[in-house]
């Protein structure tokens, strides 16, 4: 019974893969603040200004293999909602053409919320002016000087936020080659 437990245990074996050992390091100056395998979620920008979300499904020759899958709600039947993968695509980067990770904020889009402050504030103050020109009486100095701050704040917040962690003197990547994959 042993014999015969030890003689499946070794055809198991054999079908078993060893997950890849590169994998890639988010410093921020000499500090690791992430890392990145095969099979984690990676959210980054490239060289092109794309932004992807993928999971990562192979690390190798400082190239990450990248898979994204579009999923959508699909209407039943039964008038039930279910989740569908309708797309995959798949992607190769290499770790030096990525400019960023991440997204800060989360899935807030805070550069739209700072288009629209500014564009409201440009917006009143147009108007603020031309009820100026129009009747002085009616024009309200608190009101310019509220839609020019809200232009202010959209603005400071368009140029402060949603960009992640850019790949530069502050944050860097390092690829670590623990598997000897090159071939001769």
């Amino acid at each position: 019974m042993k014999a015969l437990l030890l003689i499946i245990s070794f055809f198991i074996a054999r079908q078993v893969f060893c997950q890849q050992a590169d994998f890639i390091l988010l410093k921020k100056k000499n500090r690791t603040i992430g890392s990145y395998y095969t099979g984690n979620n990676i959210a980054l920008t490239n060289a092109q200004g794309s932004y992807i979300e993928a999971l990562i499904t192979n690390i190798k020759n400082d190239t990450l293999f990248l898979k994204q899958s579009i999923i959508r709600q699909i209407p039943t039947n039964l008038g039930v909602y279910v989740l569908d993968t309708v797309a995959s695509y798949r992607y190769q980067y290499n770790y030096k053409e990525i400019k960023a990770i991440g997204r800060a904020g989360g899935k807030f889009n805070v550069s739209g919320s700072a288009s629209a402050l500014m564009g409201g504030g440009a917006l009143l103050t147009i108007a603020s002016g031309v009820v100026y020109l129009a009747d002085r009486n009616k024009f309200s100095p608190q009101l310019l000087v509220g839609s020019m701050a809200l232009g202010g704040i959209g603005y400071a917040l368009a140029k402060l936020t949603g960009k992640g962690m850019i790949i530069g003197k502050k944050y860097s990547l390092v690829y670590v080659e623990v598997s000897n994959n090159k071939k001769p």
